[in-house]
């Protein structure tokens, strides 16, 4: 039995950080994983430009609702979803992904939660569901006899598709294919499909 593991922002869906930047007009929003690794490190920078400019839980979820997945992502996953397993692993959180999966038609996600002030309705910290939930999720698959495709587009990825049984990059950053050029890259969801179907014929799957 095979699964196929899916980063969720820059994969299916757009960056959530970049759309919020490009609402509010703060720049220094659009940073991403795709430009910083240290994951703790980003999510405390962004926690303090929200708090310092008075941006709510509300208002982000109102960007969001704004959002569609990436054109030809809900078809392309559809079409995986028919033919084998499917999870999304992504360090976004349930208060952000929720309407995402509803556009994606609801496949199965592993992410983490926000601690959110009820009374001004600011984002105060996050819950890691786990220390590096996308390898160790893969790892489990492992465990228990499943083969693994993981598709990601950025640093935080690489574990999980160093884990796998085979990992491919999506429209990465140059940064990233330069310093893991043993993954191979793709750029549209066509050519994804044929890598994924040819991995998995190369597994016996």
């Amino acid at each position: 039995m095979l699964v196929v593991c899916f980063d969720l922002e820059g994969v299916l869906m757009p960056e959530v950080w970049i759309n919020v930047a490009e609402k509010t007009g703060i720049e220094e929003l659009r940073r991403t994983t795709r430009d910083e690794p240290d994951y703790d490190k980003l999510m405390r920078y962004r926690l303090d430009i929200l708090d310092k400019n008075g941006i709510t839980i509300d208002y982000i979820q109102e960007v969001i609702a704004t959002m569609d997945p990436i054109p030809g992502a809900r078809e392309f996953l559809d079409e995986v979803r028919s033919r084998w397993q499917v999870q999304i692993l992504s360090d976004t959180f349930y208060q952000f992904a929720a309407p995402m999966m509803v556009k994606l038609g609801m496949p199965t996600i592993y992410c983490h939660d926000l601690v959110i002030d009820e009374t001004s309705r600011m984002i105060t910290d996050w819950k890691i569901r786990l220390e590096d939930q996308k390898r160790v999720t893969v790892e489990g698959l492992l465990s228990m006899n499943f083969h693994t495709i993981a598709v990601g587009d950025s640093y935080n990825d690489t574990n999980m598709l160093g884990e796998a049984n085979a990992g491919i990059l999506f429209r990465p950053p140059q940064n990233v294919i330069d310093q893991f050029p043993q993954y191979p890259v793709v750029t549209d969801y066509s050519t994804l499909m044929d890598e994924i179907e040819r991995i998995a014929s190369s597994l016996g799957e």
